[in-house]
């Protein structure tokens, strides 16, 4: 809360309970860029430290679920440069089922497992529902990707299959930053392993994690991965 107030954030989270990810601003400041495509984007938490840090970038934020989504268009509703975008990113278009956390950031593409369950109190699934999903290139064209771009995922285990509906555009970020986990929250999900090695295939080389979380035994969970496109410089 002291680092909301710190940063000006305070209105946006007495206006809209959103508060901001500070956390990630170590990640953003020093970048400099001008179009932040945000994947999992929730209730706008991720998109107001952006804006924070890039007052005049074009944001593109996807969230399927209609609660955070409507949170997200009352926050940002004055604002031209960002675009909601109420759907999901994967491999295929179409229709897909979506877990239901009782806190839904939690929520994911993919059944939640009893370990996220007992590791993160009180993200159990809620019910299933369905939601669109689409490629990255069926919504946002490469022409209108506008460098140096970030491509952010927040998505809960469904990390590698996002980048897979964003394969064909990936040549266009200079920057990646995704979560990723090292156990099974997720049923079938990736670990962190296999996300670094497709971006590394993809000539993204992992800059460095941030944000670290341990469970009560001191065994890393889930972190932040940040990436460079290997012709890029921070």
């Amino acid at each position: 809360m002291i680092q909301i107030i710190r940063q000006g954030l305070l209105p946006a989270f007495l206006r809209h309970n959103v508060a901001a990810g500070v956390e990630h601003r170590v990640v953003l400041a020093p970048l400099n860029c001008r179009h932040v495509v945000d994947v999992g984007a929730n209730r706008g938490q991720f998109a107001l430290i952006v804006r924070k840090c890039f007052p005049e970038a074009m944001i593109d934020s996807f969230e399927p679920l209609k609660e955070p989504a409507d949170r997200f268009q009352a926050l940002f509703d004055n604002d031209q440069f960002t675009q909601l975008h109420r759907l999901a990113i994967g491999l295929n278009e179409g229709e897909a089922e979506i877990h239901v956390s009782s806190r839904d950031d939690s929520s994911s593409l993919l059944p939640i497992t009893d370990t996220q369950s007992m590791l993160f109190p009180g993200t159990a699934e809620h019910e299933t529902r369905m939601i669109q999903v689409a490629p990255l290139k069926n919504i946002i064209p490469e022409q209108d990707v506008q460098e140096p771009a970030l491509l952010k995922i927040d998505v809960q285990g469904f990390e590698l299959e996002v980048l897979r509906g964003c394969e064909e555009l990936l040549e266009q970020f200079q920057y990646i930053y995704v979560e990723c986990s090292f156990v099974e929250l997720y049923a079938g999900q990736a670990f962190a392993d296999e996300v670094i090695a497709f971006l590394r295939e993809r000539n993204f080389i992992l800059e460095g994690v941030y944000n670290p979380c341990y469970d009560k035994n001191g065994r890393a969970v889930q972190a932040d991965f940040f990436f460079v496109a290997q012709e890029s410089n921070v």
